[in-house]
């Protein structure tokens, strides 16, 4: 790790100077992911100084992605002294943190404890695109090392909680709570009293049932009651009373939490692990418009694997040694890949982007009809956003191809059962969790994104696998929205595209394109499907209209040369990232190689501190489509794009998980825009997506 970061974490945030100064490897994100495995399992740790404190586990409440606190807090006393490890609680001192470093998959922490032990702090959330059985589990993993620092041995106890906070978003609503044990496994569970299906408060689920596991062990102790009770018990005691408390209350009624205690003894030089996991299950969890006329009720994938909400939880926490195994594997494949893809920043990139992306994802259905549906976390909540699915994309195709299927499946249940009366292709289909869609039309207008958009993500999904029969199968509703490209593409009319809060532009040069190369993508489709003169038609369309667009979108003139952000615009610039898809699909030169030259000696001649304008309207960007655009630049470019961003992670004040959107000047976020923990962040794999 460079001596800045170090520098960065002991001296920008106030907060911290208690701490040693801990190092950040690869790099100090604005937030750190804790356990983010789907919409409702979704923590973070502040850490940029807009309102983090640089990174230090304690001391610092993790948050649900839209700020609400989740109460997790850790205790560890050694010889009678009690530290806070976890969260911020009062009653003891902090530990110091010494290091930090994260994976595609873990976040870990190194801690020293008034010099005389260690403590190795993990967070595994699993990520296993390949197989659904375990990707279906809403779990995930925290893992306690301790060992002896100063080669004495020292008697340990180690403390854990997690609060109500975790179970809804109304700090009114009562929760109920157990204790048990079952397979080896002791867990709390708690759950609103109130179960209201399929609906949300402050984002937060209003049903289902949360689980805070440990191991069934001797030296276990357990307590759930008020906050300040349990808390207290372990730092005077070292030990809780085995006690539940019987009363029931709101989550904010004297803050209920739900804590076990492990004795460890004499804890010398080999170290001592305890292992936790905290979760959810749900029965249904997603509504959907598709066959019939009502609403369908589609099951949380899990059910098809496990027979109850025990079953499931106590099959996680037994399974962490597969787990953490399956883990290490594509930890280390997207290392390898991303490195030798573009050196150490573009895994500093790619690998704080897998959780956040799948932790968008909601697994339903059954396994051998799976469906996945998507949340546009905090820019609107929508559910099966198109234009968020796209460019997501990479990511999903580098991993599992078959889960963009997935995620296709609920748009064209609902469209091609007649329930939206639109020729172009839907924006999303509602609000998370109830996917209605949108029966008169009024969803939010983006044409000719969204069909160009549905076509690209098929006919990728296509080439991928092999699947041409799902091509056959959708030919029809393919064709409609291909006639839409057909009419609208080369002259876009007065209309936003996917990045709508800049506006609405006529003549876009960028979405132009993505018209034009969705028309070429049509005329493959109808190829692959047997439809020949389809297939010759959309051809020639495609062909005459990109001639033309170069003609309409591309200042030549200029010095350097580049496309403009819209027709006859001549100064005006922005990312052309939609060019991306034509090498995605592997079209060559359907495209001639010269505007990618262009753009590519373009690009770092507008570079600001940060990054790349997104177009000349303003200063700020967005990471996935400079990452779109740096896969099919020249090295150079390439590495100037990464080179920005990585530098922008490192150093950014944004203390939320990592936006994709941010002010390239400042490296803050926009004037009234704070995008955080969306999926869009799938497409920072772009080079790893690319047709080999």
């Amino acid at each position: 790790m460079g001596l800045r970061s170090v520098l960065v974490a002991g001296v920008a945030f106030g907060s911290s100077l208690v701490h040693a100064a801990s190092s950040f490897s690869p790099a100090r994100p604005p937030a750190i992911p804790l356990a983010v495995k789907g919409p409702y399992l979704n923590s973070w740790l502040h850490v940029g100084s807009d309102g983090g404190n640089g990174g230090y586990l304690a001391g610092e409440w993790p948050v649900f992605w839209s700020q609400q606190i989740t109460g997790w807090a850790g205790f560890i006393r050694v010889d009678g002294k009690a530290y806070n490890w976890l969260g911020a609680p009062p009653g003891a001192d902090l530990v110091d943190q010494t290091e930090f470093s994260y994976t595609s998959t873990r976040s870990s922490f190194v801690m020293s404890v008034g010099g005389k032990v260690e403590m190795n702090i993990t967070f595994l959330t699993p990520v296993t695109p390949n197989d659904l059985k375990r990707q279906s589990l809403v779990f995930s993993y925290l893992d306690v090392a301790v060992s002896s620092l100063d080669g004495a041995s020292h008697d340990v106890q180690l403390y854990a909680d997690v609060s109500a906070e975790w179970a809804s978003g109304d700090g009114n609503a009562i929760i109920e709570w157990d204790h048990n044990s079952a397979d080896g496994v002791a867990y709390h569970q708690f759950a609103r009293q109130n179960q209201q299906a399929i609906s949300e408060t402050n984002q937060q689920a209003n049903w289902g049932t949360w689980f805070w596991s440990t191991k069934d062990v001797e030296g276990l102790t357990w307590q759930s009651a008020a906050d300040t009770v349990v808390r207290n018990a372990f730092i005077n005691n070292g030990v809780l009373p085995n006690t539940k408390d019987s009363n029931y209350r709101a989550v904010t009624d004297n803050w209920p939490v739900f804590g076990f205690a492990n004795d460890l003894g004499s804890v010398g030089t080999d170290a001592v692990s305890t292992l936790y996991s905290i979760g959810m299950t749900q029965d249904g969890a997603i509504n959907l418009l598709g066959e019939g006329s009502d609403l369908t009720t589609y099951p949380a994938l899990w059910n098809s694997y496990f027979g109850s909400d025990i079953d499931a939880m106590t099959f996680f926490y037994n399974d962490y040694e597969e787990s953490a195994s399956i883990a290490t594997d594509l930890d280390n494949q997207v290392a390898s890949d991303s490195i030798a893809a573009a050196g150490q920043n573009y895994l500093t990139l790619t690998s704080l982007s897998v959780r956040q992306t799948f932790g968008a994802l909601q697994f339903t259905g059954t396994d051998s009809d799976p469906l996945v549906f998507l949340k546009e976390i905090s820019s609107n909540s929508d559910i099966q956003t198109v234009d968020v699915i796209f460019p997501a994309m990479p990511l999903i195709l580098y991993t599992n191809p078959a889960i963009l299927n997935y995620m296709l499946k609920p748009l064209f249940l609902n469209q091609e059962n007649g329930h939206y009366p639109n020729t172009n292709a839907i924006h999303d289909l509602g609000t998370f969790p109830v996917a209605k869609g949108y029966t008169d039309g009024s969803d939010e207008p983006m044409p000719l994104e969204e069909c160009g958009n549905m076509i690209i993500m098929v006919l990728a999904y296509a080439q991928k696998t092999g699947d041409n029969d799902y091509l056959k199968q959708h030919y029809p509703i393919l064709k409609q929205w291909a006639g839409y490209l057909v009419d609208e593409a080369l002259i876009p009319a007065d209309q936003i595209s996917t990045d709508d809060f800049a506006g609405s532009l006529a003549n876009q040069t960028n979405l132009g394109l993505k018209g034009i190369i969705g028309l070429r993508a049509m005329s493959e489709i109808s190829s692959l499907t047997g439809n020949t003169d389809d297939a010759s038609s959309y051809l020639n369309t495609a062909t005459s209209y990109i001639s033309q667009w170069q003609g309409f979108g591309l200042n030549t003139a200029a010095d350097p040369p580049h496309a403009t952000l819209s027709y006859g615009e001549a100064d005006s610039h922005g990312l052309l990232y939609n060019l991306y898809s034509n090498s995605l699909l592997n079209f060559g030169d359907f495209v001639p190689q010269s505007v990618y030259d262009m753009q590519s000696n373009f690009y770092p001649t507008v570079a600001l501190e940060y990054g790349i304008p997104l177009d000349t309207r303003h200063t700020y960007t967005k990471t996935d489509w400079m990452m779109w655009c740096a896969a099919i630049a020249s090295a150079d470019t390439r590495d100037t794009f990464i080179k920005l961003i990585a530098g922008w992670i490192d150093s950014t004040p944004t203390n939320m998980a990592l936006t994709d959107l941010y002010d390239a000047s400042s490296g803050n976020y926009p004037s009234g825009l704070q995008f955080t923990a969306r999926p869009v962040v799938g497409g920072h794999f772009s080079l790893l997506a690319l047709p080999s």
